[in-house]
C-alpha cells in the first residue's frame, strides 16, 4: 500500500475512533474462527488495539469442537438438542475444564503475546442461569442435562478490569441460581445477556460466517445492514434459518436492551474486526435499531 493510501486509511478511521473512545464493545469468539491459532492471536492483536486506542473490549468466548472433541477422547457422545448440547453430569465437567483451564487461558496468553493485559474470568463468575429445557425435532420438550439461561449477571470482575486496563475473557458457563452448580450456556446467548447488562456500544459476533445472506449458498449475497424490524421478517420469511436464528433474535433482544449495534463478521479474515469497526463500508451485517 502507498504510504498516502495508507494515511487516507487512518483518516477514514478517525471519526470511528472519536466515537467509540471509552465505549465497551463485546466481542464474541467462536465458530472455525477459533481452529486456527495463528488466525486467533491476529484476532487477539486487533482487540489490544482496540484498548490502546482507549476503547474497552470485552470477549465472550465458546469452543464447541474442543469440547467434542474432549467428550470423544472421555468416551462420552456429543449430543445436541435444538441446537444446545445436551449436557450430562459428566460431561458438564469436561466442558468447563476445556473452557476455563484451555480455551481462556490461552486467549489471554495471545492477549499478552500482543503486548496487551488480559484476565480470562470463568463464566460462572460472571452469569447467573437457570436450567433450560430443549425442544426436539418434534416439538417436545426434553431434558438436557446441565444446560441454563442467562437470568442475570456480575459485574464487578469485568468493571475492575475495564478500570485498570485489562481485557476481560469470559467463558459461557453459568452458576445455576437453586443449587450453585454449573450450567453450560450458548455462548451467543451469554454474550448477548451480557451485552444487554453493559450496554455496549456494539456486539460483534465473529464466526465462521459472512453474515447474513440473502441465500444462504451465496456468499455473495450478503445484506450489509437491517433494522431490527426487517431481520425479524427475515426470519419470518425463511431468510434466516436454522443456527441463525436463535443468533439473531439474540441480537435483536440486545437491541431492545439498550445495546448500539450489533454485527455478525467472518472471523476468518484478517483483521476482520477493525475492518468492521473502522471502516465506513465494513465486511458484514450490521443489524440496527
Amino acid at each position: 500500500m502507498e504510504p498516502t493510501a495508507k494515511a487516507k486509511t487512518l483518516i477514514e478511521a478517525l471519526p470511528y475512533l472519536q466515537a467509540f473512545r471509552g465505549k465497551t464493545l463485546l466481542i464474541k469468539l467462536g465458530g472455525s474462527a477459533m481452529e486456527d491459532p495463528s488466525l486467533v492471536s491476529r484476532v487477539m492483536r486487533d482487540i489490544v488495539f482496540l484498548e490502546l486506542a482507549g476503547i474497552y473490549p470485552v470477549v465472550v468466548h465458546g469452543g464447541g469442537k474442543a469440547i467434542s472433541a474432549a467428550m470423544e477422547a472421555a468416551g462420552l457422545e456429543a449430543k445436541f438438542v435444538g441446537g444446545f448440547r445436551v449436557t450430562t453430569e459428566a460431561a458438564i465437567d469436561i466442558v468447563a475444564r476445556v473452557l476455563s483451564e484451555e480455551i481462556n487461558p490461552s486467549l489471554v496468553q495471545m492477549v499478552c503475546a500482543c503486548g496487551g493485559k488480559a484476565v480470562g474470568i470463568p463464566g460462572d463468575n460472571v452469569f447467573v442461569g437457570e436450567k433450560v429445557k430443549g425442544t426436539d425435532s418434534a416439538g417436545n420438550r426434553v431434558d438436557i442435562g446441565r444446560v441454563g439461561e442467562v437470568v442475570g449477571c456480575q459485574l464487578s470482575n469485568i468493571i475492575a478490569a475495564q478500570q485498570a486496563g485489562i481485557i476481560p475473557v469470559i467463558s459461557p458457563l453459568a452458576v445455576e441460581l437453586a443449587t450453585g452448580k454449573q450450567l453450560n450456556i450458548n455462548a451467543d446467548l451469554a454474550a448477548a445477556a451480557l451485552a444487554k447488562e453493559l450496554k455496549v456500544a456494539k456486539l460483534i459476533y465473529l464466526s465462521d460466517v459472512p453474515g447474513l445472506l440473502e441465500d444462504m449458498n451465496d456468499s455473495g449475497s450478503l445484506i450489509k445492514s437491517v433494522t431490527r424490524n426487517e431481520a425479524q421478517e427475515m426470519i419470518a420469511n425463511g431468510t434466516i434459518s436454522g443456527g441463525m436464528i436463535p443468533k439473531v433474535s439474540s441480537a435483536m433482544d440486545a437491541l431492545n436492551a439498550g445495546v448500539g449495534k450489533v454485527h455478525f463478521v467472518d472471523g476468518r479474515l484478517q483483521h476482520a474486526l477493525l475492518l468492521e469497526i473502522f471502516t465506513d463500508g465494513g465486511i458484514g451485517t450490521e443489524i440496527l435499531q
